[in-house]
């Protein structure tokens, strides 16, 4: 899998990349097939924001998740928790078929 963390207005320390590869290695379990997944990470004033685009085989998934505390790591938390529904949800629908 290709992981590439870039943040705006905002420095991507060692920890943050840990955290983001602890989430994204959870939820790797629930598909085989994720190919890249690009995270962005910024800081707008008092705002976090983490979104994530997953590229998997035959699938595209966009997901934001904004915290208004400037607390990174619940942003990063809440990105994962939703990316996390939204591939399962897929999952479940396609074995439903």
């Amino acid at each position: 899998m290709n992981l590439k963390i870039t943040g705006l207005n905002f420095d991507v320390t060692e920890a943050i990349k840990a955290r983001v590869t602890e989430k994204l290695e959870r939820i790797a379990r629930h598909t085989g097939g994720m190919i890249s997944a690009t995270i962005t990470l910024s800081v707008e004033k008092v705002q976090s924001k983490a979104a994530a685009q997953v590229h998997l085989a035959g699938k595209d998934f966009h997901i934001e998740a904004l915290e208004n505390d400037d607390n990174m790591y619940a942003a990063i938390d809440n990105m994962a928790d939703k990316l996390d529904r939204a591939l399962l949800q897929y999952k479940e629908k396609a074995q439903n078929r």
